[in-house]
């Protein structure tokens, strides 16, 4: 601090930039290719500490050209044979998910503010008898067995899903009141506390066509999905539906919804990655810390040649600084 002519000057300091914990991902895949460019790309938004096999990252790292220092919490030393782009082994599985588990400590011992994970193969982790449904279950089990949902966010469409990974014909089952009710819940406080939205304006899909058009195609949204949208406006919710699938997307990108509510995995996924396929993020709802993904696979076939595109892990690693950030300021 110093005064000249009578004015005082202020140091004004600013936060400290996030700490993203990024796991490799499957070390045969897309995964350490597409994080490690995308965080290049990013580190005047955020810090980076990358979770898994030094000799993985370090070697995608000089394949594709990534300068810079690599900070690398080590959960695994594979040999070459596990490590090579696309071809997928057993060790290679089992570090990836240690990588998962070691971020999950990080970030509940304060020491990450945020996860980003890279694809990892359920199939590849599932055969070494680990009971792995996938990350958003997984990391919710660690993290209290927090109530959680998935969202699939993108700069014009946001799609939260009451059910995901289960059979179609189980589907109106598992979609009840309650069930799509707690949705709503769990979708308006995180648009709140991490999207910025104020009051978050939701749209229920209907799950027949034409919203059931009045019991015609079925009565689901009569007996089910229209009680809980009263019951969630009761609990102070701001949604609004059922409507029909066919419609209610084009509304919302459109700006009329800050999100949808969608009944089960591909009603929701179809749209949202006719849209945004190339930069779309995965975003586990309900958790006490940001986790976000991109929104693709591990790509075996194209690991290691430098082809795939780093757009959805940039905006992954985006999101999840800017909800570290409006955490922080909750």
């Amino acid at each position: 601090m110093g005064s000249e002519g009578g004015k005082t000057e202020q140091t004004v300091k600013r936060p400290p930039l996030p700490l993203i914990a990024v796991t490799m991902g499957d070390p045969a895949g897309i995964g350490p290719e597409v994080a490690l460019r995308a965080a290049a790309r990013l580190r005047r938004h955020a810090r980076f500490v990358f979770v898994g096999d030094r000799a993985v990252l370090e070697a995608a790292a000089r394949r594709h050209r990534v300068g810079g220092e690599i900070a690398v919490v080590e959960v695994s030393s594979l040999s070459a044979a596990e490590r090579r782009p696309g071809k997928p082994s057993p060790g290679g599985a089992a570090a990836a998910y240690s990588a998962v588990l070691r971020a999950v400590e990080l970030v509940q011992r304060g020491e990450a503010d945020a996860i980003v994970t890279a694809p990892v193969s359920k199939r590849a982790i599932q055969s070494l008898g680990i009971d792995f449904p996938g990350h958003t279950e997984v990391i919710a089990r660690l993290a209290g067995d927090a109530e959680v949902r998935m969202m699939l966010a993108g700069a014009t469409l946001r799609v939260v899903l009451v059910t995901t990974h289960i059979r179609l014909r189980d589907v109106p089952g598992a979609v009840t009141t309650a069930t799509v009710v707690r949705t709503a819940e769990i979708a308006a406080r995180s648009l709140r506390r991490h999207f910025g939205f104020r009051r978050p304006r939701l749209a229920l899909a209907g799950l027949n066509p034409h919203a059931g058009e009045g019991g015609a195609f079925g009565d689901e949204e009569i007996r089910t999905l229209a009680p809980a949208v009263r019951r969630a406006r009761t609990h102070g919710v701001d949604l609004d539906g059922p409507y029909p699938p066919d419609t209610v997307f084009f509304r919302a990108r459109a700006g009329e919804f800050d999100a949808v509510i969608s009944l089960y995995h591909d009603q929701g996924l179809i749209p949202f990655k006719l849209v945004h396929f190339r930069d779309g993020v995965n975003v586990t709802l309900g958790l006490p810390f940001p986790r976000t993904s991109p929104d693709h696979g591990t790509a075996y076939d194209i690991a290691g040649r430098g082809v795939a595109h780093s757009s959805s892990m940039a905006s992954a690693i985006r999101l999840a600084a800017q909800m570290s950030a409006r955490r922080g300021g909750a």
